[in-house]
C-alpha cells in the first residue's frame, strides 16, 4: 500500500514557510556557488573542489591523511585522489607515505601551493564580501547564529 503524500491542509503551522525558507536558502547557495565557480575558473583556472582541498590543507600545515581529508570535505576518497593528483602535477601539493604504513599517504601544500592558495583565498573573500554585501553586519551575525543553532540541533542526533 502506498501512502498518500501529506496534503497541504495537513501541514503544521509554519511548515509552508519552512519549505519556502529551505528553497530560498538552496537557491541562494546555488547562485553564489555558481558565481564562485565561474570566478575561480576565470581568474585562477581552478575549480571550487580544488579550492576546498587547498583550503583544508592550508589549515593543516603539517598535512593530512588522504582519508581524513576526504572525511573533512565530505567527499569520497576517489574524488579527493583525482584532485590531489592534479595538484601534485602542478607542484602545489606533496604526497608522502606515512611512516610505518605504506598504504596511507600524507598530503600537504608546497610553498608554491601556499602562495597560490593565499591569492585565491584573498580573491574568494572579496567576492563573498561583494556577493553578500547587501546583508548588513547585524543580520549576518543573526543568520549565522541561527544556522549554527539549527546545525547543532540536528547534528547531535545522527
Amino acid at each position: 500500500m502506498v501512502s498518500a503524500p501529506l496534503a497541504v491542509a495537513d501541514a503544521g503551522p509554519g511548515d509552508k514557510e519552512r519549505l519556502r525558507l529551505w528553497i530560498r536558502m538552496l537557491r541562494t547557495t546555488r547562485i553564489v556557488e555558481a558565481e564562485l565557480r565561474e570566478r575561480l575558473k576565470r581568474e585562477f583556472d581552478s575549480t571550487l573542489p580544488r579550492f576546498d582541498v587547498m583550503s583544508a590543507l592550508y589549515r593543516e600545515r603539517e598535512g593530512m591523511l588522504m582519508s581524513d581529508l576526504s572525511r573533512f570535505l565530505l567527499v569520497s576518497n576517489g574524488n579527493v585522489t583525482g584532485i590531489i593528483d592534479r595538484l601534485v602535477a602542478d607542484g602545489y601539493v606533496t604526497r608522502t607515505k606515512r611512516e610505518g604504513d605504506k598504504r596511507t599517504s600524507v598530503v600537504r601544500l608546497t610553498p608554491a601551493g601556499m602562495g597560490a592558495f593565499k591569492k585565491m583565498a584573498a580573491a574568494h573573500e572579496s567576492w563573498i564580501a561583494e556577493l553578500l554585501g547587501g546583508v548588513d553586519t547585524f543580520e549576518v551575525h543573526r543568520l549565522s547564529e541561527m544556522l549554527h543553532a539549527f546545525r547543532s540541533n540536528w547534528e547531535g542526533e545522527h
